[in-house]
């Protein structure tokens, strides 16, 4: 069953409606098709509508959305042949992020993010996608080993921000953070990033620092959450609505910022509604921009990815 938010109510409403007529047997009195053909469209439009204005925190609550899919369907639908490694050879595995080799669409990768979940046991075994030290650490061994190995890097980004326990900054948190950075601008392989669902603080851009970086439509990217800058400024996570309008997380703003090099088109409604369109059209963009990075050499692609992160903010500045 659908999950619905709390902006799609009306939404809701007319497709339980249209659920009730579909068990309803036409005796001949009403015509059920012709009347669940008006619903629909009128479902499809008021979609369309909502869809087409949504707010900063309105797409926040899209790019959360329960429904919408994780590291493990993009995998499952893209990648041939996934071979998972685990482990960063120093503490241990961490299962919010996961990594390892494979081919996309015929061609040998490096690909590795941000895992969710999908239900209570699976969010709490993968930590909701707030990795720890180990899985940073994890991320730069997987990177080098595709830089030895002159392999593309795909990486998937869904999280709200490293883990905040006590234990991962015991273990040295914001330094595997720093390091994956580092890492991410040193290998010399074609490197690619997509923001899919929540890229929150430097949990998101210790495996982002790519060539290029793509975002889905309704996906968001922030150096914080809403609520945590609300409560910063405001002292009330009552301000979550302000701060993300403030905050310029969405992918549009983002564009315009360029933060970021490509929006890739998500289904009406959102991923969640279509899924395999979703996966599909992202699976699309990172090929071609793939391709387009194949023109250049090892010391270019590591030259540009550098160039182009030192770069950032300076048109707004200037």
């Amino acid at each position: 069953m659908h999950t619905f938010l709390d902006f799609e109510k009306p939404i809701a409403e007319l497709e339980g409606k249209i659920a009730e007529l579909r068990h309803i047997s036409d005796d001949g009195e009403i015509n059920i098709a012709d009347e669940v053909a008006k619903l629909q469209t009128k479902a499809e439009r008021l979609l369309r509508q909502s869809y087409g204005r949504l707010t900063p925190w309105q797409k926040t609550q899209v790019a959360r959305h329960p429904d919408r899919p994780h590291f493990s369907d993009y995998v499952a639908q893209l990648i041939e042949d996934f071979q998972p490694l685990a482990g960063d050879r120093l503490y241990g595995e961490d299962q919010a992020i996961i990594g390892g080799l494979g081919r996309f669409r015929g061609a040998s990768v490096v690909v590795m993010g941000h895992e969710k979940g999908s239900d209570t046991n699976s969010r709490v075994k993968h930590s909701f996608g707030m990795a720890r030290p180990e899985g940073y650490r994890k991320a730069q061994r997987l990177m080098h080993l595709a830089d030895r190995f002159g392999l593309p890097v795909i990486t998937l980004v869904d999280t709200a921000g490293a883990y905040p326990g006590v234990g991962a900054e015991e273990r040295g948190q914001a330094e595997a953070i720093a390091r994956c950075i580092e890492t991410c601008l040193s290998i010399r392989v074609p490197f690619i990033s997509a923001i899919i669902g929540e890229g929150g603080s430097g949990g998101a851009i210790a495996i982002a620092t790519a060539n290029r970086v793509l975002m889905l439509e309704h996906a968001i990217y922030s150096v914080i959450s809403p609520e945590g800058c609300a409560s910063i400024l405001w002292r009330s996570g009552e301000q979550a609505k302000d701060a993300a309008e403030a905050l310029k997380l969405t992918a549009q703003d983002l564009s315009r910022l360029e933060v970021i090099d490509r929006i890739v088109p998500e289904p009406l409604g959102g991923a969640q509604r279509g899924p395999r369109e979703a996966i599909k059209a992202l699976g699309d963009a990172i090929e071609s921009e793939l391709m387009e990075l194949a023109r250049f050499e090892g010391p270019a692609l590591r030259a540009l990815r550098r160039e182009k992160f030192l770069n950032m903010g300076r048109k707004s500045l200037s």
